[in-house]
């Protein structure tokens, strides 16, 4: 029996030709873990952490994978290494980040994989594209919307649409 997991993960990066890279990430995430299904605008943030740095593009995407949540790790890390991410300075500038957000409402907690993400809640550039494609969607343990979340974030953080991808206005 193939059982389809929902899988929610934030990427972002801020080297290099950002979107290309955001948009191959997405392409071998469909090849490797399991199609999207939705995907949310593509914000523009400040640096979170190590401040010192170019400004990130991220978004949010959701997935449906038959993997488990560490299997749904091990190809993140696989993808992003694929990608020549290097892991030297945390919080520092990168070609890609994976991140799994959320997985199912599954509270996982491992030496490799917290589910969800332990920090989620206070950062602006994960909540804003969450609350966009998932506004009425709970937190598994804090038990308020991502919308509320967003609404109530102490982040302050610079965080601005930079592009909708669906959008063919633009």
């Amino acid at each position: 029996m193939n059982i389809e997991n929902q899988v929610v993960l934030g990427l972002g990066g801020n080297m290099g030709n950002r979107t290309q890279y955001l948009a191959f990430a997405m392409v071998q995430i469909i090849q490797q873990i399991g199609p999207i299904t939705k995907v949310s605008s593509v914000y523009e943030t400040a640096a979170w952490g190590n401040k010192d740095q170019p400004a990130f593009l991220n978004i949010a995407i959701c997935i449906s994978t038959p993997f488990t949540p560490l299997q749904t790790l091990e190809r993140c890390l696989r993808i992003e290494k694929q990608m020549g991410r290097h892991r030297t300075i945390k919080w520092g500038p990168r070609i890609i980040d994976i991140d799994i957000l959320l997985y199912n409402n599954q509270i996982v907690r491992d030496k490799n994989l917290s589910v969800p993400h332990p920090m989620m809640h206070e950062r602006r550039f994960v909540l804003e594209p969450l609350a966009e494609i998932l506004p009425k969607k709970e937190h598994p343990i804090l038990k308020k919307t991502f919308k509320e979340l967003l609404q109530s974030c102490p982040d302050l953080l610079t965080v601005k649409p930079f592009f909708n991808p669906f959008d063919t206005n633009q």
